[in-house]
């Protein structure tokens, strides 16, 4: 059988974890999503962590990831169940045990890379030093709006003024710089004015061809509410078990509570009100996450700040609408009685807890009398959907890559995103 053509672009994805494992979260949904649907001139590259254990650290791999056969070089070993616990300690970070993992590995990775035409994709600012000790363009990916006083499990508020020199020199060696949200990108123009320029809105994408409308099944009259992802402290699960304790106060107990995550409830005092209300589904891969969001009837959100959740994204693009404790990125997506609800955060959790509620309950009497239509909902998620958004970024890869080994212009005319 002849060789196939080498493809003329090779993106390297630089992220902390493995593709085979049961790592989830909208970072990881995204690396999948581009690794599963590349375009057939672009050769995908990951460098990551072997969660499993069975591969050899600085060696490159063949492994598929959905239907795609990409090339995977692990730096670290780090397991599934080493990531789901928050480091208390900096030595005890995944992202710096990366980080060293890949200064450990930088020979396997410049021969990963080779001389020729690439570009690399970072998710994270603390492996940034890579394209510069490399020389090679890459594009950086903000997926969140860290702030100091951010209630999060990380260690990003004990080491602010690290986090942020990372943050400063990542924005200064990066081509381009893709913003998840609006406010991102703001934020970038005003810390760093000098590279706002290479700053652009892009939302994580949502795979439409599995995430579809369905009618709504509210035959045996209980409400079935969903949450996929992480359980940590920017998420707020305390607010959101009170929420759902207090929903089912409302409703006279018909209420469940669907986890799509490999997170512990337990961990949180206020899960043990609603443990008999609760469906655990753990690990699921995105069409077991869709056949859980057609089963439910709305999906909840409690965090304290987000990028902008894919989870949001599949959640509309099922047809289901969501109620979530407003965010200012979400205005542009939740259209307030088509594809859900927004409530504002009050002085106290139980006050927030009893108006998210009765905005359930109101929500639960809107789709039993019709007023909610799936197709109207899943329209909300089109403009953020894979094949509207992945060839815009690799446009801006090859773009990259042209301005370097072709001579040609140094990134595509920025296209406006949904909500600019």
């Amino acid at each position: 059988m002849p060789d196939q053509p080498k493809a003329p672009y090779r993106v390297c994805v630089v992220y902390q974890m493995d593709p085979r494992g049961l790592k989830v979260g909208g970072i990881e949904t995204h690396v999948r999503t581009l690794l599963e649907r590349h375009p057939p001139d672009v050769e995908c590259m990951l460098v990551g962590v072997d969660a499993i254990g069975d591969l050899a650290l600085g060696e490159r791999y063949q492994i598929e990831v959905g239907a795609r056969r990409v090339t995977f070089l692990p730096v670290l070993r780090y397991s599934d169940d080493m990531a789901r616990l928050a480091a208390r300690r900096l030595l005890q970070s995944l992202s710096l045990q990366f980080a060293l993992g890949v200064l450990r590995h930088i020979w396997a990775i410049r021969r990963l890379i080779g001389d020729g035409p690439v570009s690399l994709e970072l998710q994270r600012n603390e492996v940034a030093f890579l394209p510069a000790l490399l020389r090679r363009p890459c594009v950086l990916i903000v997926h969140n709006e860290y702030k100091r006083d951010n209630k999060t499990d990380s260690l990003v508020s004990r080491y602010w003024r690290l986090y942020r020199a990372g943050e400063a020199f990542a924005a200064r060696i990066a081509g381009r710089i893709i913003c998840v949200n609006a406010a991102i990108k703001e934020q970038i123009a005003r810390d760093f004015p000098q590279h706002a320029a290479k700053a652009e809105l892009m939302t994580v994408s949502v795979n439409t061809d599995i995430f579809k409308p369905s009618p709504f099944d509210t035959s045996d009259g209980i409400l079935r509410l969903v949450y996929a992802g992480r359980l940590e402290a920017q998420k707020d699960p305390g607010l959101m078990f009170r929420t759902v304790r207090r929903t089912a106060d409302l409703l006279g107990g018909r209420v469940e509570l669907h986890y799509i995550g490999t997170s512990d409830p337990a961990a949180y005092p206020e899960f043990a009100a609603i443990e008999s209300l609760t469906v655990l589904h753990g690990f699921q891969r995105p069409d077991g996450v869709a056949r859980i969001l057609a089963r439910c009837h709305a999906a909840v959100l409690t965090s304290n700040f987000e990028g902008l959740p894919v989870f949001l994204l599949e959640t509309l693009a099922s047809g289901r609408p969501m109620g979530a404790i407003r965010l200012p990125q979400f205005d542009a997506v939740i259209a307030p009685g088509v594809g859900g609800f927004l409530v504002e955060r009050r002085a106290s959790i139980e006050d927030t807890a009893d108006a998210h509620a009765r905005a359930f309950v109101d929500l639960w009497q809107a789709i039993n009398h019709g007023r909610y239509v799936p197709e109207a909902i899943a329209q909300l998620a089109r403009p953020y959907s894979v094949d509207a958004q992945l060839p815009r970024l690799f446009d801006i890869h090859r773009a990259l890559q042209d301005a370097r080994w072709r001579s040609r212009p140094a990134a595509p005319t920025a296209v406006p995103a949904p909500g600019e």
